[in-house]
C-alpha cells in the first residue's frame, strides 16, 4: 500500500479532432452491448457517450452534498468545455450502483474509493487514470483508515480493547470504512482465528455490530454514544471536524492503519484511448480548490496521474479477505 507512484508523462496536444471524437463521435451502444461484460463492451463502443454524445460521472453519496453541487457543477461545465460536448453528473445510490452504471455504460466515468475500484476492474473492467494526492505530491496518495471512539468512553484506549463492544463499519463496499478495517482487527487478535463474517456477525467478536451507511454517520454515531467504535477515513475526520461537524476533543483516535492508495477517478472500459489522454490531462492540471475541498473532501489535494498498479494491494487484500469467508 505504500507503493510509490510513478511520475505521469505529459499527453501529447490534442486537437480540435479529438475534441469531436470524445463526445459527438462516440457509436451507438445497443441493448445487447449494455448487457455485455466490461471486455466485450469496450469492443463494441467507441467512445465515452451514447448516440447523444453526453459524457456522464456518477458519484457516490459521500461526495453528493449540498455544499458540493456548485463544486461539481464547476468540474462539469469546465469539462464540458474541453470535452466539447455536455458533461451531466448522476448520484448513485452507492458503489454497486455506479458500478452497474460503468458497466453498461450509464455512466463515463467516476470517483471510487480503492475497494470499489477493485469490484468495478472484476465485474466492469473499469480503469483508473488519475488518483487523489495531497499538494499533488504523489509521495502524498495516500490516506488512512482510524478507529474512532468517544473521548468519554475510558474503556477502550486501543485497539485491544474493541473486543465484546460494538461496531459501525460504514458500507461493504468501504475500503477505509470496511475492507481495511477488518483486516487490520484480524491481524490485530491472532488468538481469535477471525474472518470477515465473524467479525460483521452480532454476539460472535462484536456485541452488535451494524453499517452506518457514511463515514459522517459513523462519527456521529460514536460521539452520540450510539456505538462504541467506527472506523472512518483519517480525511474525512479531519474535514468534519475543520467543518465544525465534530469537535475535536470528542473524539478519540485508537488505532490507524497503514497507508491505502488514495481515491481515482476511474473511466468504463468503453471510453477509447483518445480520451482517456484528454481526461487525465484535464483532471491533472484541474485546480480549482472548491472542487477538492467540497467533493473530495481533502483540501489542498489535487489529481495525479495513476494506473490499475497501483490498486494491485487492495485487489489482493480483497481477494484474501473474501477466501477467509
Amino acid at each position: 500500500m505504500k507503493k510509490k507512484i510513478g511520475a505521469f508523462a505529459a499527453a501529447a496536444i490534442l486537437g480540435a479532432s479529438l475534441l469531436l471524437m470524445a463526445c459527438s463521435g462516440a457509436s451507438e451502444v445497443s441493448a445487447e452491448t449494455a448487457g455485455t461484460s466490461g471486455a466485450d463492451a469496450e469492443e463494441q463502443a467507441a467512445g465515452p457517450g451514447g448516440e447523444d454524445g453526453v459524457f456522464t460521472i456518477a458519484y457516490a453519496p459521500n461526495e453528493s452534498t449540498e455544499q458540493s453541487t456548485d463544486a461539481r457543477n464547476g468540474l462539469a461545465e469546465e469539462l464540458s468545455a474541453a470535452l466539447g460536448c455536455e458533461v451531466e453528473e448522476i448520484q448513485a445510490s452507492d458503489y454497486n450502483a455506479i458500478i452497474e452504471a460503468l458497466r453498461t455504460d450509464k455512466a463515463d466515468m467516476a470517483y471510487m474509493g480503492p475497494l470499489a475500484i477493485a469490484l468495478g476492474v472484476e465485474r466492469a473492467g473499469v480503469e483508473p487514470i488519475v488518483m487523489k494526492a495531497d499538494d499533488g505530491d504523489p509521495e502524498k496518495a495516500v490516506y488512512h483508515s482510524v478507529l474512532v471512539t468517544s473521548s468519554a468512553n475510558t474503556d477502550i484506549n486501543s485497539i485491544a480493547d474493541i473486543k465484546g463492544k460494538t461496531m459501525a463499519f460504514v458500507d461493504p463496499d468501504s475500503t477505509s470504512g470496511n475492507l481495511v478495517p477488518t483486516s487490520e482487527i484480524i491481524q490485530a487478535f491472532p488468538e481469535e482465528n477471525l474472518n470477515s463474517d465473524l467479525l460483521h456477525t452480532n454476539g460472535e467478536f462484536f456485541e452488535a455490530v451494524s453499517y452506518s451507511g457514511s463515514h459522517q454517520a459513523g462519527l456521529q454515531a460514536v460521539v452520540r454514544g450510539d456505538v462504541d467504535v467506527a472506523p472512518i477515513s483519517d480525511q474525512i475526520l479531519e474535514s468534519e471536524i475543520a467543518n465544525g461537524n465534530a469537535a475535536q476533543e470528542d473524539v478519540k483516535i485508537i488505532h490507524e492503519s497503514d497507508a491505502i492508495p488514495a481515491e481515482a477517478m476511474v473511466v468504463a472500459a468503453s471510453v477509447d484511448e483518445e480520451t482517456k489522454q484528454l481526461l487525465t490531462e484535464f483532471l491533472t492540471s484541474y485546480d480549482n480548490e472548491a472542487y477538492f475541498t467540497e467533493v473530495i473532501k481533502n483540501e489542498g489535494a489535487r489529481f495525479i496521474a495513476c494506473d490499475l498498479s497501483d490498486y494491485e494491494p487492495i485487489i489482493e487484500l480483497n481477494e484474501v479477505i473474501n477466501a477467509e469467508e
